[in-house]
């Protein structure tokens, strides 16, 4: 078990952690989420050991981690951490940056093991290509993949999928969420991207004003934000009467007692994206074709 204990941190004067607490079982998967500057990348690399901490305390099962004064290899055995910068040997092949860390003198089981992650981040059939060969997105599943290597206990990630384009991602990220779970390795994953944790992620918190405002399940989040800030990083959203709604939660209707002017509607796939104007603040709201600016129309809020 992951325990992270009344954390704080700061850059010299400048206080980026405050007081932050929780914990994270064998086996599941904690998103972190919050605005760029948050503190999000500082919390995976102090989890890392990558800092001395001044006050607080985290422990891995009955170790705790500690930093650069105290060891002078930064890192565990039992962690490992994919960042936003790739720590890849750019002149040799994509199997030889996995294997790296598997031992030599079980050359049988070193490429059954490179081959079974060549498969988990579906980079078969560019095993024997040179890493600096490689695109930004397919460099950052090797590093995913040597990662994964060593089979570390937690494993840490910073925006995993940043550099991977939209024809891969989406499996992806089932094949590694479902490598994770199938063998009881704990994750802290770092990201602005919804579609990152939603549907993989166990408990997710909310980092804001350098505290945790939220922890919760990704489900209970999503369907009380509680803040705009939260409601955001799942989409557009609207604020009416005090109240949090996303655009698929309003309706045109006939008649009722809410009347918007439209600002600009907005093809988004199975639907358009509306934009307009009521109460002199934008909405959102999801229909089924397009509306011509300055139209009027009535709507209803759907719970």
């Amino acid at each position: 078990m992951l325990q992270v204990k009344n954390l704080s941190f700061a850059y010299s004067t400048n206080q980026v952690l405050k007081g932050l607490s929780f914990e994270v079982n064998r086996g599941k998967t904690l998103a972190v989420i919050g605005e760029s500057g948050s503190g999000k990348s500082t919390l995976l690399k102090l989890i890392y050991g990558e800092f001395d901490i001044k006050k607080g305390e985290v422990w891995w099962d009955n170790k705790q981690i500690l930093g650069p004064a105290f060891n002078l290899v930064v890192g565990y055995d039992f962690m490992k951490f994919v960042a936003q910068e790739f720590d890849l040997m750019p002149y040799t092949s994509v199997e030889d940056n996995i294997g790296k860390f598997l031992s030599r003198f079980y050359p049988e089981e070193k490429e059954k093991r490179t081959n079974e992650l060549l498969k988990v981040v579906e980079l078969e059939s560019f095993a024997k290509k040179k890493v600096k060969n490689l695109s930004g997105g397919q460099k950052q599943r090797v590093a995913l993949a040597r990662a994964l290597a060593k089979e570390p206990e937690i494993l840490l990630l910073d925006e995993p999928f940043s550099h991977i384009d939209n024809f891969k991602k989406q499996s992806l990220r089932r094949s590694i969420y479902e490598y994770l779970k199938i063998n009881q390795i704990s994750c802290v994953v770092a990201t602005h991207d919804k579609n990152d944790v939603l549907g993989f992620a166990d408990e997710m918190i909310v980092l804001h004003k350098k505290e945790v405002v939220i922890k919760d399940s990704p489900e209970r989040i999503y369907n009380d934000p509680k803040l705009p800030l939260v409601a955001s990083f799942f989409g557009e959203f609207s604020v009416i009467e005090g109240q949090i709604y996303y655009a698929h939660q309003l309706k045109i209707v006939q008649r009722s007692e809410h009347k918007a002017v439209v600002k600009q509607s907005y093809f988004n796939g199975n639907t358009w994206l509306v934009q307009a104007i009521y109460n002199s603040e934008y909405i959102f709201l999801e229909h089924e074709f397009e509306i011509q600016p300055k139209s009027e129309f009535y709507f209803k809020v759907m719970k």
